[in-house]
C-alpha cells in the first residue's frame, strides 16, 4: 500500500487533462501540489517539460486495444515527449472481456518494445496519484526541470506520416505498418487491397486482414447524441 506524504508541495506543478478532473487521482493531487487543469491534446498528465503520463485503467487499456486507440496514442506520445510513460491502474488485465491472454501480452510487448514506452502499474487511484507526484517531484525538484504545455509533434518525414496513418488501424503497430507499406507501396494501396491481398503482407494473417477490411468498409454510423 502506498504511503501518503502529508502536506502540500506548492513548488510542484502538474497539468491534468480536463477529462481527468473528476477522478480521485486529480482530487488527491490537488491537495498535494499545484494541479492545473488543461485540455491536453497529448497525454493525461504533464509532469515536466519532457515527461508525460497516459493513465489507463485496466478496462480502458483493453478497450484501447479493441478500438485501435492504443498504438496511435503511443505514437503521438513518443513523438511529443522525451520520456513519456503509461500508467496502468487496477488488479489485472487478464480474464476480462473474453480477450485472449496472448493478445494482451502482445499489446504490452508492443508498447514496451516497439514504442520503447515504460509501463508503470498501480493498484488504485491513490497509488496512481502518489506515483505521479513522485515522478513530478523527481523531475522538478531533484532535476530542476520546469513543467510546460507540450504536445506539439515534431515534423515527421513522409515515411513516418504514412506509418502513423496505418498505425490507426486495429492491432497495427509500427512494425506491421512498415510491412504493409513495403508490400503495397502506398497507404492507398493498403486501403484498397482486398482481404486476400492483405494476408500476403508479412505478419498480417487471416483474422487481422478481416478486421482491417471491416474497419475500412463499414459504414460510419452517426451517434444518437449528435444533432
Amino acid at each position: 500500500m502506498a504511503q501518503q506524504v502529508s502536506g502540500k508541495e506548492n513548488s510542484i506543478v502538474i497539468y491534468a487533462d480536463t477529462r481527468e478532473m473528476d477522478t480521485k487521482v486529480a482530487a488527491i493531487l490537488s491537495r498535494r501540489c499545484e494541479l492545473r487543469e488543461k485540455q491536453l491534446d497529448v497525454a493525461d498528465y504533464l509532469l515536466s517539460d519532457g515527461v508525460a503520463c497516459e493513465r489507463k485503467t485496466c478496462d480502458d487499456f483493453l478497450q484501447s486495444i479493441v478500438d485501435g486507440r492504443l498504438f496511435s496514442q503511443m505514437s503521438v506520445m513518443k513523438d511529443s515527449f522525451e520520456s513519456p510513460f503509461v500508467m496502468i491502474e487496477g488488479d489485472t488485465l487478464f480474464g476480462k472481456r473474453e480477450m485472449h491472454d496472448n493478445a494482451i501480452r502482445g499489446a504490452l510487448a508492443s508498447v514496451a518494445v516497439d514504442y520503447r514506452m515504460p509501463i508503470l502499474w498501480t493498484e488504485n487511484q491513490l497509488e496512481t496519484a502518489e506515483m505521479l507526484l513522485a515522478v513530478a517531484r523527481r523531475e522538478q525538484t531533484d532535476n530542476g526541470r520546469s513543467v510546460s504545455i507540450r504536445g506539439k509533434r515534431r515534423m515527421r518525414s513522409m515515411n513516418e506520416q504514412q506509418e502513423f496513418l496505418l498505425a490507426g488501424l486495429p492491432l497495427i503497430n509500427s512494425k506491421k505498418a512498415k510491412a504493409l507499406l513495403k508490400h503495397f507501396g502506398t497507404p492507398q494501396g493498403v486501403f484498397t487491397a482486398e482481404e486476400g491481398d492483405l494476408r500476403k503482407a508479412e505478419g498480417i494473417g487471416e483474422e487481422l486482414s478481416r478486421k482491417i477490411r471491416k474497419i475500412l468498409t463499414s459504414r460510419y454510423e452517426k451517434s444518437i447524441l449528435e444533432d
